[in-house]
């Protein structure tokens, strides 16, 4: 083996995407019945039967697919694709209008609503 060629961990792959997705193991354990020790055991093995990927892929909320092809580098290259995109930025020059004037509106009903509920309360006040 060249020391380009990377070997083909799936229990890796796995271990990885779990990280990334901010799970625990116990949380994984739990989600696929299986004590964390065998979730241990199965991110440091380098094949897993079809059947228990399957099970793995659908607790992470993944495809078979996307966990056998899984690779720290297209996952780089996806955000810095995002944070290199002009449309990144797009969503903050879509704003037509001036976020403080919503909140000083918003202040203004606030405040004639209270204004409103004191003059009722005062009109009750004063048929009694």
């Amino acid at each position: 083996m060249s020391a380009t060629t990377k070997p083909y961990h799936i229990g890796r792959k796995i271990s990885r995407i779990r990280e990334l997705k901010d799970m625990k193991q116990e949380a994984l354990a739990q989600a696929l019945g299986m004590s964390q020790q065998t979730v241990s055991a199965m991110e440091n093995s380098e094949t897993i039967d079809e059947e228990k990927l399957k099970e793995v892929a659908k607790a992470l909320g993944m495809t078979v697919e996307a966990i056998k092809n899984f690779s720290e580098e297209a996952v780089i290259n996806y955000f810095n694709n995002i944070y290199d995109n002009a449309a990144f930025n797009k969503h903050y020059n879509d704003c037509t209008f001036n976020p403080l004037d919503k909140v000083v509106e918003l202040y203004e009903r606030l405040v004639q609503a209270e204004k409103d509920k004191n003059e009722y309360l005062e009109k009750l006040l004063k048929e009694k």
